[in-house]
């Protein structure tokens, strides 16, 4: 009996432990502004990454940011640089959680997260690129296609 009053309070602070951690995302966090000031930084910019559908993204964007939604990165992290700092965004956080996982898990360790991911980017009058033609660089991003010609933005 005394035994049991020892380990089951023992037991469930692990689990709750072990929750939580599996809930912190990989890396930090980037306000708006900073990531603004960083991306005249030339080489040494972080490379932009919005994990959202191809719709959310040619409704607009952070300017520079590289279109890859969260559900196709692991069959496509080649095109995402080890040797840069990258800075995560979507709507709300989760799909960048799990994209920053994802990265993670294949060896990428300079992570970082939009706060407030793209709602407080336009919320704070950051800038905002849109696609001259929306609908081809949807088209192009869908069909994981050449994009520069398809996304040049105004």
């Amino acid at each position: 009996m005394n035994l049991r009053r020892l380990i089951l309070p023992g037991v469930f602070v692990a689990l709750v432990a072990g929750t939580s951690l599996a809930t912190d995302p990989p890396g930090t966090s980037v306000t708006p502004a900073a990531l603004l000031e960083r991306l005249d930084d030339g080489a040494a910019a972080p490379y932009v990454l919005d994990v959202r559908t191809a719709e959310e993204y040619v409704s607009g964007h952070v300017p520079g940011a590289v279109n890859i939604p969260y559900d196709k990165l692991a069959a496509r992290l080649a095109e995402v640089p080890k040797d840069r700092d990258v800075v995560l965004y979507c709507r709300s956080g989760r799909r960048a959680q799990i994209a920053g996982e994802v990265l993670a898990d294949n060896g990428y360790a300079r992570l970082a997260y939009l706060q407030g991911d793209m709602p407080a980017w336009a919320d704070q009058g950051r800038p905002v690129e849109k696609p001259r033609d929306p609908a081809a660089c949807a088209t192009a991003l869908a069909s994981g296609g050449p994009t520069e010609q398809a996304c040049a933005s105004n």
